[in-house]
């Protein structure tokens, strides 16, 4: 569990307490090479933390919106939006992760309100620092 609290583009904001919730609350899976985590266009209802291996996320015609690997969730976007990916995340190699159902959470943030706030803020930075990566110098016009 430690690698969740460590790695880069992490729920940075989350305390010790709060991942101990979240894992209580979540399902070790495993996907093997080139398995899908997500399949975009479809309703998971399911975030996933990886916890081993790396993933890569990519949108249309197989552009490469980013890579995930320990510590990262991937899931989040639907999760939010309460929508449909908009993203395939395929597994790069085999890939550990916790699997934490979209009602779990729900149940989680209403009985613990400020893990919930914590859950969003680190949201926000994750996908503000994912949205700043995407943009380059000279793509803006």
């Amino acid at each position: 569990m430690s690698i969740l609290k460590t790695a880069p583009n992490r729920l940075e904001y989350l305390t010790p307490n709060d991942w101990a919730l979240l894992v209580d609350r979540a399902k070790q899976v495993t996907f093997q090479k080139d398995e899908i985590l997500i399949q975009k266009g479809r309703q998971t209802r399911m975030v996933y933390l990886l916890v081993k291996g790396t993933a890569r996320i990519e949108a249309d015609f197989k552009v490469r919106i980013a890579q995930i690997g320990p510590g990262q969730i991937s899931g989040e976007m639907a999760f939010l939006e309460n929508s449909i990916a908009s993203a395939t995340v395929t597994a790069e190699e085999e890939v550990q992760a916790y699997a934490i159902e979209w009602s779990a959470l729900g149940d989680l943030f209403e009985l613990f309100p400020h893990l919930a706030s914590r859950f969003y803020r680190s949201l926000a930075v994750i996908l503000a620092r994912r949205l700043r990566d995407q943009i380059k110098p000279g793509n803006m016009k």
